[in-house]
Formats: structure tokens, sequence, C-alpha cells
């Protein structure tokens, strides 16, 4: 009787395996700056687990052990770098495809990339590709300009104040010409590069039953939101018309290179400061307001119907975690005025030493901030507040978002 058991287990396990590798390979592709490299440190996610509603996330997430999960059934081939020096690392998708110094090794951190791809993979009765391609600093409107939204045009008043200030409208017109679209083609470049030899990345591949491209989720927005001279008017409405415009001419251009007409997309939209009645300083939300709304407007135009989606990211900021932070810039604000003898401040005639200054500063953040607050920040954040404080509950959360919503439009 033993052995019969042991026997139907084994068949009922290959007849699994058997399922898993028969069906056409899903491949997801993301894309993206900075926040889709991911600056969430793995040392923070143990503070998902403190909080009850995200609590059955973190269990997800790690093993038995306790250490971040090992996906059986995804796996991912991430390119990123500084410069001109890209590299690729790839393999098992596991936490620590976030930021990397070194492309090819883990370098502790996690995007939205981890929690989309257990999602998308527990969701799929077939194996999982991700390819991810990100790199900070970079603009929609230039870096990952495609095709159809044609070259960058300079605006009259951006080219006489860059005339004012003496620079060489030529050259930089040139420069502007050869970075057009140079991400934009690397991204396609390592797309195609690895569906064309996919084994190499997922072992996994039935070559007999194929692939799809099943979803594409995008995650950008710092520098385009941040960008005076291209979007003179962005703190009123429709001041960021071109953003939206690049935006749809992105999603068409990257449908037909790629040969998925129908291909699902989600647009994640920029949350960096919480809700805009919330958190957001005053100044700063009219400028957040019209920038998400432009992001967000493809995925009401009737041409995407159905299959682009605009996903808010900024339910998943962490308020209490912001709240502490703009403790600790005062702190920092208190630290430099004492160096820089601020004349309202207890350094005004200089005649504090370092050791003094120091010692001020230590009393300041203690009153300021707490020896409470400060463990939570510890345990909660690990980066700046354009990258969403380093939280990887807020990391883990975006790439949930994500890739529930990709699953909506494939049902």
């Amino acid at each position: 009787m033993k052995n019969l058991t042991l026997a139907l287990c084994i068949s009922a396990l290959a007849l699994s395996f058997s399922d898993l590798h028969a069906q056409k390979l899903k491949v997801y592709i993301l894309a993206g700056q900075s926040n889709m490299e991911g600056h969430a440190k793995v040392t923070t996610f143990g503070y998902i687990g403190e909080d009850p509603v995200t609590a059955p996330l973190l269990r997800e997430m790690c093993d038995a052990t306790g250490k971040p999960r090992v996906c059986d059934d995804v796996w991912i081939s991430y390119l990123t770098g500084s410069g001109r020096r890209n590299g690729e690392g790839f393999g098992k998708l596991t936490a620590g495809y976030g930021s990397r110094r070194n492309p090819a090794k883990d370098g502790g951190k996690i995007g939205p990339e981890f929690t989309f791809g257990i999602q998308v993979g527990k969701a799929s009765k077939a194996p999982v590709l991700i390819i991810k391609t990100a790199w900070g600093g970079k603009s929609l409107h230039t870096d990952f300009r495609s095709p159809s939204a044609g070259p960058y045009v300079f605006d009259t008043k951006q080219l006489q104040r860059l005339v004012d200030r003496g620079k060489d409208i030529d050259k930089l017109k040139a420069d502007k010409l050869a970075a057009t679209g140079h991400y934009y083609r690397l991204m396609l470049e390592h797309v195609r590069k690895v569906l064309g030899d996919i084994k190499r990345v997922c072992p996994a591949y039935n070559e007999k039953k194929g692939y799809e491209i099943a979803g594409f989720a995008w995650f950008q927005g710092w520098n385009d939101m941040v960008d005076r001279g291209t979007y003179p008017k962005r703190d009123k409405p429709g001041g960021y018309d071109s953003y939206t415009s690049c935006m749809a001419h992105f999603i068409r251009d990257v449908r037909k290179d790629l040969n998925a007409p129908a291909m699902p997309f989600v647009i994640g939209v920029m949350g960096v400061g919480g809700p805009i009645d919330e958190g957001l300083e005053k100044r700063n939300r009219a400028t957040h307001t019209h920038f998400r709304a432009a992001m967000a407007e493809p995925a009401a135009m009737a041409e995407f119907k159905g299959n682009v989606t605009a996903v808010q990211t900024a339910p998943y900021w962490d308020t209490r975690l912001a709240a502490i932070a703009a403790k600790m810039d005062k702190v920092r604000n208190m630290t430099r005025m004492l160096r820089n003898k601020h004349k309202k401040h207890a350094n005004k005639d200089g005649t504090m030493s370092p050791k003094e200054q120091r010692a001020y500063v230590d009393r300041y953040r203690a009153e300021v901030v707490g020896a409470q607050d400060a463990a939570l920040f510890e345990r909660g954040a690990s980066n700046a507040g354009y990258h969403y404080l380093g939280c990887a509950k807020t990391m883990a959360r975006i790439g949930e978002a994500f890739a529930k919503a990709m699953l909506a439009m494939q049902r």
C-alpha cells in the first residue's frame, strides 16, 4: 500500500511538472528608471510583517527559514548599469534584482519585480520569464523616447535661456539628437537578445511550445516631472501633455517592435509623496497632480481601452516613515546651520568645536526624532523620498498591484 501511495505521489508530481512545461512560456517585460530598478533594501523586509495587512505578502516573499524566496518557476534577465557600462544579471527570481552596483551581482535590494514575479508565477500554469531593463535618472522625453514620437523639440524659451547662459546651441541639439531614444533601443536590443536564446536564461523553456509576450510594465517619471525646461508650464493643467503624447507613442511602438499588438500594458503612476491632499507639501501639489494625470491619461484613450491600465502607486507610500523622514530632515538642516554658523542658531559666533556641534545635534535628534521613531525608520526605510524611502513594504505592494492589474487585463 505504501509503495502504491508513493508511486501515485511521484506520478502526480511528474504530471504537474509536465503540465507546467507543456505550456507556452509567459514573458513579461519591465522597464523604467530608478524606481523600476528598486532601492528597497532586503534588510527592511521585517517591517512588512509588522502590519497585519501586509504580513501575508511577506510570507509569500520568504521561505520556511525566513530567507528571501527563490522562485522555482519564474526566471529573470535584468539589464542595468551606468553610463556606457551596462551588464546583465539572470537566474531564478529572488530578492536582489533591484538596484545594483555590479549588474551581474545581487545588490541586496528589490524593485517591483520580486512580488510581481511571485504573483504572475502563482497565477500561471506555464513557466514565467521576466525581462527587466532599468536605469536611474532617465527621461521619457529623451532617453526612452520612441520612434513615432519624432525628434525632441526645444521650447523657444528653453533655447533662449540656454543662449543667455552662453551654451553652444548647435552642440546641444546634436547631443540631444544622439541621446534621443538611446535607452528605448537598448531595451529592445536586450529583449530581442534574451528571446533569441531563451534557454540561456530560462532552462525550463520548451522550444516546441514557444513563448508569448504576456505583458509590459512601465515605472518611470521622476526626471520628467522635475524638468522645467521640457515642461515650462508643469504647474498648470495640460503642462505635461507632451508626456502623455510620448507615453502613447511608446506603447504603440513597443507593441509594434515586439510584434505584440494587444500586449497588456501597465503604467505605474508616480506616487512619491503619497496622496495629493495628505502628505504632499502645498508647493508641490500642482506639479504632482498634473504629472500623475498626464501619466495615467493613455489608459483612458479609446485605442487602449481594456489593454492599458494605469496603477496609482501613491496609496502605497508609507506616511508613517515619511513623517519620520521629515523630522530627520530637520536634524540634517540643523547640522548644516551649525557648520555654516547660521545667525539664528547656537554656533552663530563660530565658537563651537566639532565635538560640541555633534553633541548639540545628538540632543536635538533625541528631542525631535526620538529613539522609538529612529528605530522604526531603521527597520522600514533605506533610501531617499524620491525612491519611496527605500521601503520594501512599498515596493512589494507596488509589484503586487502591477501583477494584479496585468492579470485582470489578461482575463
